[in-house]
Protein backbone atom coordinates (compact mmCIF):
# COMPACT_ATOMS: atom_id res chain seq x y z
CA UNK A 1 0.00 0.00 0.00
CA UNK A 2 1.23 3.65 -0.29
CA UNK A 3 2.44 5.34 2.33
CA UNK A 4 -0.72 7.40 3.41
CA UNK A 5 -3.17 5.01 2.23
CA UNK A 6 -1.50 2.55 4.56
CA UNK A 7 -1.66 4.72 7.75
CA UNK A 8 -5.31 5.33 6.93
CA UNK A 9 -5.98 1.54 6.72
CA UNK A 10 -4.29 1.00 9.84
CA UNK A 11 -5.47 3.40 11.81
CA UNK A 12 -9.22 2.26 10.45
CA UNK A 13 -8.41 -1.41 11.64
CA UNK A 14 -6.77 0.05 14.92
CA UNK A 15 -10.46 2.26 15.69
CA UNK A 16 -12.43 -0.90 14.72
CA UNK A 17 -10.32 -3.62 17.01
CA UNK A 18 -10.72 -1.09 19.69
CA UNK A 19 -14.52 -1.14 19.14
CA UNK A 20 -14.77 -4.47 19.38
CA UNK A 21 -12.09 -5.19 22.39
CA UNK A 22 -9.86 -6.75 20.19
CA UNK A 23 -6.25 -7.47 22.08
CA UNK A 24 -3.05 -5.92 20.28
CA UNK A 25 -1.72 -9.61 18.95
CA UNK A 26 -4.75 -10.19 17.19
CA UNK A 27 -4.58 -6.61 15.78
CA UNK A 28 -1.37 -7.29 14.40
CA UNK A 29 -2.47 -10.48 12.96
CA UNK A 30 -5.46 -8.33 11.34
CA UNK A 31 -2.71 -5.99 10.26
CA UNK A 32 -0.89 -8.51 8.66
CA UNK A 33 -3.60 -10.73 6.86
CA UNK A 34 -4.62 -7.24 5.08
CA UNK A 35 -1.01 -7.01 3.99
CA UNK A 36 -0.61 -10.29 2.80
CA UNK A 37 -4.03 -9.64 0.82
CA UNK A 38 -2.94 -6.58 -0.53
CA UNK A 39 0.46 -7.56 -1.72
CA UNK A 40 -1.38 -10.97 -3.84
CA UNK A 41 -3.82 -8.21 -4.84
CA UNK A 42 -0.79 -6.11 -6.17
CA UNK A 43 1.38 -9.60 -7.70
CA UNK A 44 -1.84 -10.16 -9.57
CA UNK A 45 -1.92 -7.28 -10.88
CA UNK A 46 1.46 -6.97 -12.27
CA UNK A 47 0.95 -10.57 -14.00
CA UNK A 48 -2.18 -9.16 -15.93
CA UNK A 49 -0.13 -6.26 -16.76
CA UNK A 50 3.08 -8.49 -18.19
CA UNK A 51 0.42 -11.06 -20.09
CA UNK A 52 -0.41 -7.80 -22.63
CA UNK A 53 -4.09 -8.74 -22.55
CA UNK A 54 -5.66 -6.79 -25.15
CA UNK A 55 -8.47 -6.48 -22.60
CA UNK A 56 -9.42 -8.16 -19.49
CA UNK A 57 -12.10 -10.79 -19.44
CA UNK A 58 -13.30 -13.47 -17.20
CA UNK A 59 -15.24 -16.64 -17.61
CA UNK A 60 -17.73 -15.10 -15.11
CA UNK A 61 -19.09 -12.95 -18.19
CA UNK A 62 -18.95 -15.82 -21.17
CA UNK A 63 -22.24 -16.74 -22.40
CA UNK A 64 -22.47 -20.45 -22.52
CA UNK A 65 -25.72 -20.56 -23.13
CA UNK A 66 -25.35 -19.18 -26.46
CA UNK A 67 -22.83 -21.49 -27.48
CA UNK A 68 -24.02 -25.04 -26.50
CA UNK A 69 -20.98 -27.17 -28.53
CA UNK A 70 -18.99 -25.66 -25.82
CA UNK A 71 -18.29 -27.85 -22.74
CA UNK A 72 -18.94 -25.69 -19.83
CA UNK A 73 -17.94 -28.15 -17.10
CA UNK A 74 -14.38 -28.86 -18.79
CA UNK A 75 -13.45 -24.94 -19.25
CA UNK A 76 -14.70 -23.94 -15.65
CA UNK A 77 -12.33 -27.50 -14.41
CA UNK A 78 -9.60 -26.12 -16.85
CA UNK A 79 -9.76 -22.43 -15.11
CA UNK A 80 -8.33 -24.23 -11.83
CA UNK A 81 -4.97 -24.19 -14.13
CA UNK A 82 -4.07 -27.53 -13.47
CA UNK A 83 -3.41 -28.18 -17.00
CA UNK A 84 -0.35 -25.76 -16.43
CA UNK A 85 1.60 -27.50 -13.72
CA UNK A 86 1.07 -30.69 -16.05
CA UNK A 87 2.00 -29.19 -19.15
CA UNK A 88 -0.82 -29.44 -21.04
CA UNK A 89 -2.13 -27.62 -24.07
CA UNK A 90 -5.40 -26.33 -24.91
CA UNK A 91 -6.68 -25.92 -28.66
CA UNK A 92 -10.21 -23.69 -28.90
CA UNK A 93 -11.30 -24.48 -32.43
CA UNK A 94 -14.39 -22.67 -34.25
CA UNK A 95 -15.66 -20.49 -36.81
CA UNK A 96 -15.35 -16.56 -35.99
CA UNK A 97 -17.32 -14.83 -33.38
CA UNK A 98 -17.99 -17.99 -30.89
CA UNK A 99 -15.81 -16.43 -28.05
CA UNK A 100 -12.93 -18.36 -28.69
CA UNK A 101 -10.92 -15.18 -27.56
CA UNK A 102 -12.53 -14.59 -24.79
CA UNK A 103 -12.18 -18.29 -23.56
CA UNK A 104 -8.39 -17.72 -23.95
CA UNK A 105 -8.39 -14.42 -22.10
CA UNK A 106 -10.42 -16.09 -19.43
CA UNK A 107 -8.35 -18.76 -18.66
CA UNK A 108 -5.42 -16.90 -18.91
CA UNK A 109 -6.51 -14.26 -16.52
CA UNK A 110 -7.35 -17.43 -14.04
CA UNK A 111 -3.90 -18.78 -14.64
CA UNK A 112 -2.54 -15.20 -13.68
CA UNK A 113 -4.59 -15.38 -10.16
CA UNK A 114 -3.38 -18.10 -9.82
CA UNK A 115 0.16 -16.82 -9.66
CA UNK A 116 1.02 -18.08 -12.89
CA UNK A 117 3.21 -15.89 -16.12
CA UNK A 118 1.37 -15.66 -18.76
CA UNK A 119 1.97 -14.28 -21.92
CA UNK A 120 -0.67 -13.44 -24.63
CA UNK A 121 -0.34 -12.54 -28.93
CA UNK A 122 -1.92 -13.01 -31.83
CA UNK A 123 -0.55 -15.53 -34.41
CA UNK A 124 0.04 -12.87 -37.08
CA UNK A 125 1.85 -10.39 -34.80
CA UNK A 126 3.97 -12.73 -32.97
CA UNK A 127 5.46 -13.89 -36.31
CA UNK A 128 5.95 -10.17 -37.28
CA UNK A 129 8.07 -10.29 -34.02
CA UNK A 130 9.55 -13.13 -34.52
CA UNK A 131 10.94 -12.21 -37.94
CA UNK A 132 12.11 -8.60 -36.69
CA UNK A 133 13.81 -9.97 -33.83
CA UNK A 134 15.81 -12.23 -36.56
CA UNK A 135 16.45 -9.30 -38.47
CA UNK A 136 17.71 -7.59 -35.44
CA UNK A 137 19.65 -10.02 -34.15
CA UNK A 138 17.80 -10.78 -30.92
CA UNK A 139 15.83 -13.63 -31.64
CA UNK A 140 17.09 -16.09 -29.13
CA UNK A 141 16.14 -13.45 -26.56
CA UNK A 142 12.79 -13.79 -27.80
CA UNK A 143 12.53 -17.69 -27.97
CA UNK A 144 13.81 -17.92 -24.36
CA UNK A 145 11.28 -15.05 -23.44
CA UNK A 146 8.22 -16.69 -25.04
CA UNK A 147 9.76 -20.49 -23.75
CA UNK A 148 9.64 -19.33 -20.12
CA UNK A 149 5.65 -18.56 -19.78
CA UNK A 150 3.95 -21.01 -18.04
CA UNK A 151 1.35 -20.31 -19.95
CA UNK A 152 1.65 -18.61 -23.58
CA UNK A 153 -1.72 -18.04 -25.53
CA UNK A 154 -1.85 -17.64 -29.28
CA UNK A 155 -4.83 -16.60 -30.85
CA UNK A 156 -6.21 -16.46 -34.08
CA UNK A 157 -3.91 -18.74 -35.96
CA UNK A 158 -4.97 -19.10 -39.09
CA UNK A 159 -6.33 -15.63 -39.99
CA UNK A 160 -3.35 -15.35 -41.96
CA UNK A 161 -1.14 -17.78 -43.76
CA UNK A 162 2.27 -17.71 -42.81
CA UNK A 163 5.54 -17.55 -44.92
CA UNK A 164 8.07 -19.96 -44.95
CA UNK A 165 10.10 -18.65 -42.88
CA UNK A 166 7.54 -17.28 -40.44
CA UNK A 167 5.81 -20.55 -40.77
CA UNK A 168 9.69 -21.94 -39.26
CA UNK A 169 9.87 -19.61 -36.76
CA UNK A 170 6.30 -20.13 -35.20
CA UNK A 171 7.28 -23.73 -35.25
CA UNK A 172 10.18 -23.42 -32.99
CA UNK A 173 8.02 -21.64 -30.30
CA UNK A 174 5.58 -24.57 -30.38
CA UNK A 175 8.91 -27.19 -30.78
CA UNK A 176 10.81 -25.06 -27.64
CA UNK A 177 7.89 -25.09 -25.15
CA UNK A 178 6.79 -28.71 -25.88
CA UNK A 179 6.44 -30.42 -22.09
CA UNK A 180 8.07 -27.80 -20.83
CA UNK A 181 5.40 -25.14 -20.87
CA UNK A 182 1.23 -24.52 -21.75
CA UNK A 183 0.24 -22.91 -24.99
CA UNK A 184 -3.45 -22.24 -25.52
CA UNK A 185 -4.33 -21.98 -29.30
CA UNK A 186 -7.10 -20.64 -30.84
CA UNK A 187 -8.09 -21.16 -34.39
CA UNK A 188 -11.13 -20.47 -36.83
CA UNK A 189 -9.81 -23.82 -39.20
CA UNK A 190 -10.02 -27.44 -38.18
CA UNK A 191 -6.90 -29.50 -38.37
CA UNK A 192 -6.73 -30.94 -41.68
CA UNK A 193 -6.89 -26.97 -42.93
CA UNK A 194 -3.83 -25.87 -40.73
CA UNK A 195 -1.54 -26.80 -43.95
CA UNK A 196 -2.65 -23.65 -45.38
CA UNK A 197 -1.62 -21.70 -43.10
CA UNK A 198 2.03 -23.30 -42.95
CA UNK A 199 2.57 -24.28 -46.42
CA UNK A 200 3.76 -27.50 -45.51
CA UNK A 201 2.22 -30.67 -44.34
CA UNK A 202 5.36 -31.76 -42.93
CA UNK A 203 5.70 -28.64 -40.79
CA UNK A 204 2.23 -29.01 -40.03
CA UNK A 205 2.53 -32.76 -39.18
CA UNK A 206 5.19 -31.98 -37.11
CA UNK A 207 3.36 -28.84 -35.02
CA UNK A 208 0.35 -30.96 -34.28
CA UNK A 209 1.97 -34.15 -33.03
CA UNK A 210 3.42 -31.94 -30.71
CA UNK A 211 1.15 -29.78 -29.78
CA UNK A 212 -1.92 -32.28 -29.44
CA UNK A 213 0.27 -34.99 -27.54
CA UNK A 214 -1.03 -33.35 -24.36
CA UNK A 215 -3.99 -31.41 -24.98
CA UNK A 216 -7.88 -30.43 -24.77
CA UNK A 217 -9.74 -29.86 -27.44
CA UNK A 218 -12.72 -27.10 -26.91
CA UNK A 219 -15.47 -27.67 -29.76
CA UNK A 220 -16.10 -23.90 -30.40
CA UNK A 221 -18.44 -24.13 -33.36
CA UNK A 222 -22.30 -22.21 -33.07
CA UNK A 223 -23.60 -18.54 -34.82
CA UNK A 224 -21.21 -15.78 -34.49
CA UNK A 225 -21.46 -13.67 -31.04
CA UNK A 226 -20.92 -10.30 -32.91
CA UNK A 227 -23.37 -11.24 -35.86
CA UNK A 228 -26.37 -11.97 -33.57
CA UNK A 229 -25.41 -8.79 -31.42
CA UNK A 230 -25.29 -6.45 -34.69
CA UNK A 231 -28.85 -8.16 -35.79
CA UNK A 232 -30.18 -7.58 -32.50
CA UNK A 233 -29.29 -4.03 -32.41
CA UNK A 234 -30.53 -3.73 -36.15
CA UNK A 235 -33.73 -4.86 -35.39
CA UNK A 236 -33.84 -2.33 -32.22
CA UNK A 237 -32.94 0.62 -34.43
CA UNK A 238 -36.12 0.16 -36.70
CA UNK A 239 -38.40 -0.88 -33.80
CA UNK A 240 -37.27 2.60 -32.12
CA UNK A 241 -38.06 5.43 -35.09
CA UNK A 242 -35.69 8.55 -34.79
CA UNK A 243 -37.09 11.35 -32.97
CA UNK A 244 -39.68 13.77 -34.23
CA UNK A 245 -37.84 17.03 -35.83
CA UNK A 246 -38.64 19.87 -33.90
CA UNK A 247 -41.58 21.91 -35.18
CA UNK A 248 -40.41 25.14 -36.68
Amino acid sequence: MEGGLQQSVHLGVARQCATEGVDHPRYLMRLAEMEMIDRERRMVERRIKAAKFPTVKSLDSFDFLALPSLNKMMVLELARSDYVERRENIIALGNSGTGKSHVALGLGLAACQKGLSVGFTAAAALVHELLEARDEKRLLRLQRQLAGYKLLIIDELGYVPLSPTGAELLFEVFSQRYERGSTIVTSNLPFDEWTSVFGSERLTGALLDRLTHHVHILEMNGDSFRLAHSKRRSRRQRQDPPDAAPQA
